[in-house]
């Protein structure tokens, strides 16, 4: 029996990604999450590092669901020795069982393009972080576990299962860890859905914690109030407007469940005569897989037989090789392409926008959350310009972002679930947010909460978590990144920038002799 247990935040600490919480009995030690990171480059870059834990003594992993931001280090933590259970609902379990593999996919294609790069750069090859055998090897590990139902992860700390409305398989964690002094109850909110969600039904959780560990995703954000009606009536004015003979309507969207969302919703639409019914691609082999499990999973889900449907609607098509997703390129009239991933940092989305950018008569409908770093963030930021794959692409088409699509709750979602979760005796704990969202969400939570309970993790720091309040233990060592780095743009990202700055001065100077002016002013400032 421990003394005192110790709470590590090894992710999604001042960043929405990486999701990763480390809970140290000290006879044993459970991972909640052990997700990769996503957004800037600095912050990727963390998935290629060592872990700051020693992978073979963590005795189990708890896994809230399967987004890649929570999932998507557990074949990296397989390789490096981790041997016990992952467990997870069964809808979690079905999800992973695509899209960890498909992630393994994802990390040798890129690693092999980088390394094709680098040779010819006369630059170091790298490995990929994990490959399909650790994947497959990570899908084996784990355990399914019912909702509601109470199991025992290691001696002395117990944990269920609460929907929590975001995903497939989706879940809170009710955590209890038995202490010399009472049993610590904890609750971990995972990602938590709105109200609105077409396939989800809301959260639920119970009440009277120690600690509550809460996302804070959109925590600044108050939405419109929607119901399904005029959640489709939006989606319906932006596929009116992109509409053009010769153009597209391109989404990226993550795909797991938005892609599923969206196809649901585009087919009723055209069925009832709202839109016009035209070709609709799903260019994603994940969000193909991903359908049937949501097929099969039909009946937990709400609205589940309207998906279903959809899914066999004689305009929609699945691209399953490489050939059949090229060959949109070459289509003509309008049509909608929902292609992964939903922050345009990876995947199919990124060939489709280098081939439809710079044409006006094409239109990007931002639909998910956009990292800080990715390329959505760079489009929905107003960019004239964007490098795609090495390429130089000057940004004509029409950006526009439709957030009802949201898999989180807003501010006023989440605080109205701290809330119900009260008493909350010891700390809550605001995680998987970005600075303004954070602080945003302190202020709203202080209006019930004692404000110098509400604590803001650092990524790594550690808590010791006692009956009277959390002690930051954090040790002081070099950070594994800038704290002031995650939820940012980084010097990549600044780098590019300036890159498009210069060649559009370049480009906007009258003559050899200014553009050879404006090089040299470029060297004197870097003190050549």
């Amino acid at each position: 029996m421990t003394s005192h247990p110790v709470l590590r935040f090894h992710g999604a600490a001042g960043t929405v990604t990486g999701s990763c919480f480390f809970v140290d009995l000290g006879s044993a030690k459970v991972l909640v999450d052990c997700g990769m990171f996503q957004g800037s480059k600095s912050e990727k870059e963390l998935n290629y590092r060592e872990f700051p834990f020693v992978a073979s003594e963590v005795d189990a992993v708890i896994l809230t669901h399967a987004h890649i931001d929570h999932s998507g280090l557990l074949p990296k933590l397989a390789k490096a020795g981790f041997d016990g259970p992952i467990f997870a609902t069964r809808g979690t379990v079905d999800l992973c069982s695509v899209m960890l593999p498909d992630s393994a996919h994802i990390q040798e294609s890129e690693v092999d393009q980088l390394n094709r790069r680098n040779q010819r750069r006369g630059r170091d090859t790298v490995e990929p972080i994990y490959d399909a055998a650790d994947a497959a090897r990570a899908v084996t590990m784990m355990r399914s576990v019912p909702l509601k139902n109470w199991q025992q992860a290691v001696p002395g700390l117990r944990f269920r299962f609460w929907n929590a409305g975001h995903l497939l398989g989706s879940a809170s964690v009710e955590m209890e860890i038995e202490t010399r002094d009472k049993t610590l109850r904890l609750m971990f909110s995972g990602d938590l859905g709105p109200s609105h969600k077409l396939l989800q039904y809301d959260p639920e959780a119970p009440q009277d914690f120690d600690y509550v560990i809460c996302e804070s995703t959109y925590g600044d954000t108050d939405r419109e109030v929607v119901d399904e009606r005029a959640r489709r009536h939006a989606l319906e004015a932006e596929v009116r407007m992109a509409v053009n003979a010769n153009g597209a309507l391109l989404i990226p969207s993550f795909a797991v469940e938005r892609t599923q969302e969206l196809l649901a919703d585009l087919v009723q639409l055209m069925r009832s005569g709202a839109i016009e019914t035209c070709p609709i691609l799903i260019d994603s082999p994940l969000a193909t897989r991903a359908s049937e499990i949501f097929r099969r999973h039909a009946r937990e889900l709400e609205n589940g037989k309207l998906l279903a449907e959809a899914m066999e609607a004689h305009n929609v098509r699945f691209t399953e090789t490489v050939e059949q997703s090229k060959a949109i390129d070459n289509m003509r009239g309008f049509h909608i392409v929902i292609a992964a991933s939903g922050m345009c940092d990876a995947g199919r989305i990124r060939h489709r926008l280098k081939n439809w950018l710079w044409r006006e008569e094409a239109t990007v409908l931002l639909v998910g959350y956009q990292a800080a770093g990715t390329l959505g963030r760079i489009l929905k930021d107003g960019a004239s310009t964007v490098r795609i794959q090495g390429d130089e692409i000057t940004v004509r088409a029409r950006i526009r972002e439709l957030d009802i699509y949201s898999g989180h709750a807003d501010g006023r979602e989440l605080t109205e679930w701290v809330n119900n979760r009260g008493p909350i005796h010891a700390g809550t704990f605001l995680v998987h947010g970005e600075e303004g969202a954070l602080a945003a969400f302190s202020q709203r939570l202080a209006a019930f909460l004692p404000p110098e309970r509400i604590l803001v993790p650092r990524i790594d720091s550690a808590f010791e978590l006692t009956a009277g309040g959390a002690i930051d233990i954090s040790e002081a060592r070099p950070p594994r990144i800038d704290p002031a780095r995650p939820g940012h743009q980084d010097w990549h990202n600044d780098l590019q920038s300036l890159v498009l700055d210069l060649q559009e001065e370049l480009a906007k100077a009258g003559d050899d002799k200014a553009r050879a002016v404006i090089i040299r002013r470029l060297r004197r400032a870097l003190g050549e």
